[in-house]
C-alpha cells in the first residue's frame, strides 16, 4: 500500500476521470459526511447523483438567475448599503445562505435576524466536518460532538417543518389537487419525491440537505472573498482595466475564474484506489493505497496555464484544454454538481448575453461593483490560520450609501 502524489494537470485529469476511485477526503468527518453524495461510491453514488442532477437542469439555472437571485441580492444588500459597508465574509454568508437554503429546501418562516443567525451558526458548525482532516489546532472530539448536537438542533428547528410541508405538497400532487408545477424546485423535494426509488432513509436525507446547505453557502463565500481581494488589488494596480471590469461581462468572468483557479476549496483531493489503474502519462500500474492530488500545484501547472501561474492575471490565455478555473470543481464522478450555479458558463467577448448563465459569484460581484464596493483602508482583512485552507476570517469593505 502506497500513496500516489499528483501535481501535474494532465495526470490529475486522467486519474480523476477513472470511476473506480473512491472518495477519501472526508474520512475524519464521517459523522456527517459518511452518507452524503460526495462520499458515496459505486452504484449507490451513481443512483444518488442521478437523483440530485434533476435539480441542476438549465431551466433551474435560468429561473434562479432571473427570478430568485435578484430579489435575494436586493434584500441582502439593502442594510449594507444603508450602513455604507460591512464585512465581505458576513455579507457572503447572508446572501449565499439565503440562496442555498432556497435550493436546499430549508424553509425560514420567520425571516428574522435571529433566525438567520441561528441557521448561519449551524452551517458553520456543519462545515467543520469537511475540514477535520486539515485542522491544525483544536479538539477534534469536541468538534465532532458539536456537529452531532447541531445536526439534532437543525433537524428540530428547521428540517422537520420543511419536510412536513413538502410531503404535504407531494401528497396533494399525487391526489391531483395541485399541479406538479406548484412543487418547490429544491433538493429536499426531489429527495422526498424520489422518483428513482433508491434507498434513502430519513437520516440520509437530513445529512444530504445539511451538507448541500453548508457547502453551497460557505465554499462560495470563501471564493467570493478571495475574488474581491484580487479585484481590489487589480483595480489599484491596473486602472486602465477599470472600464473592462465595469462594462464587459467576459472580463469580470475572467476575474472570477482566475481567482477560482488560485483558490480551490480544498488544498488536496484524496481518493482511494480500489483496483489497478494505468494512465497514459505514466508507465507504471498503480494498485492499492491512496491518490493525493495537490490542487494548488495542479491549478498552477505551467504546461496548462502558462507563465507566472501563481499570480492573478485575468488576461491569462485560455488553456489548451480544460477550464480557466482549473480543477477547482473537481473532475469525474465526484465533480461538483453546482459548478454552473457558482461559476456560470463561458462568456466570450461579443457573445450573446441573453443566452448566458453568469453564476452567483459573477452576479454578486456585479451588484457590489455597481454600488461602489472598495476595501476599507482603516480596517485590514484577517486570514484564518487554524487550518491549511487559508481563507479570510474577515474582510471589511465600503459601499456608496443609497
Amino acid at each position: 500500500m502506497s500513496t500516489v502524489f499528483v501535481s501535474k494537470y494532465r495526470e490529475a485529469d486522467e486519474f480523476l476521470r477513472n470511476a473506480t476511485l473512491k472518495q477519501g477526503l472526508y474520512d475524519e468527518g464521517a459523522i456527517l459526511m459518511k452518507d452524503v453524495l460526495v462520499n458515496l461510491f459505486g452504484e449507490e453514488h451513481a443512483a444518488r447523483r442521478h437523483l440530485a442532477q434533476k435539480l441542476f437542469r438549465r431551466e433551474y439555472f435560468r429561473n434562479y438567475e432571473r427570478n430568485i437571485f435578484p430579489r435575494t441580492i436586493r434584500e441582502t444588500l439593502a442594510p449594507f448599503i444603508k450602513a455604507g459597508g460591512g464585512d465581505l465574509a458576513d455579507f457572503g454568508y447572508h446572501v449565499l445562505m439565503n440562496l442555498t437554503a432556497d435550493a436546499s429546501g430549508i424553509d425560514r418562516p420567520l425571516r428574522t435576524h435571529e433566525e438567520t443567525a441561528t441557521l448561519l451558526r449551524m452551517i458553520k458548525s456543519f462545515s467543520k466536518a469537511a475540514t477535520l482532516g486539515q485542522i491544525t489546532t483544536g479538539d477534534k472530539d469536541a468538534i465532532k460532538k458539536e456537529i452531532v448536537d447541531t445536526l439534532e438542533e437543525f433537524d428540530r428547528v428547521f428540517y422537520q417543518s420543511s419536510e412536513r410541508r413538502r410531503r404535504a405538497l407531494l401528497d396533494r400532487v399525487d391526489r391531483g389537487e395541485v399541479p406538479e408545477s406548484d412543487l418547490p424546485r429544491d433538493l429536499l423535494t426531489i429527495l422526498l419525491g424520489n422518483e428513482d426509488h433508491i434507498d434513502l432513509p430519513r437520516d440520509k436525507m437530513l445529512k444530504e440537505t445539511a451538507y448541500f446547505l453548508f457547502v453551497g453557502a460557505l465554499s462560495t463565500t470563501h471564493a467570493l472573498t478571495h475574488a474581491m481581494h484580487h479585484i481590489f488589488r487589480w483595480r489599484a494596480e491596473h486602472p486602465q482595466d477599470d472600464a473592462l471590469l465595469m462594462r464587459q461581462a467576459w472580463f469580470l468572468q475572467r476575474c472570477v475564474w482566475e481567482s477560482l483557479r488560485l483558490h480551490p476549496p480544498t488544498p488536496e483531493l484524496n481518493r482511494k484506489l480500489t483496483c489497478p489503474i494505468r494512465i497514459k502519462s505514466r508507465t507504471e500500474t498503480f494498485e492499492g493505497g491512496d491518490l493525493v492530488v495537490d490542487m494548488f500545484k495542479v491549478n498552477q501547472d505551467p504546461l496548462m496555464f502558462g507563465a507566472q501561474t501563481g499570480v492573478f492575471n485575468p488576461h491569462r490565455p485560455a488553456p489548451p484544454s480544460g477550464w480557466l478555473y482549473g480543477m477547482t470543481f473537481g473532475l469525474g464522478t465526484h465533480a461538483c454538481l453546482g459548478r454552473i450555479l457558482v461559476a456560470g458558463t463561458p462568456i466570450e467577448p461579443g457573445s450573446d448575453l441573453q443566452d448566458a448563465e453568469y453564476g452567483n459569484m459573477f452576479l454578486i460581484i456585479r451588484a457590489l461593483l455597481d454600488h461602489g464596493v472598495r476595501s476599507d483602508p482603516s480596517n485590514p482583512p484577517v486570514m484564518d490560520r487554524s487550518n491549511t485552507r487559508r481563507n479570510w476570517l474577515s474582510y471589511p469593505f465600503l459601499l456608496n450609501r443609497g
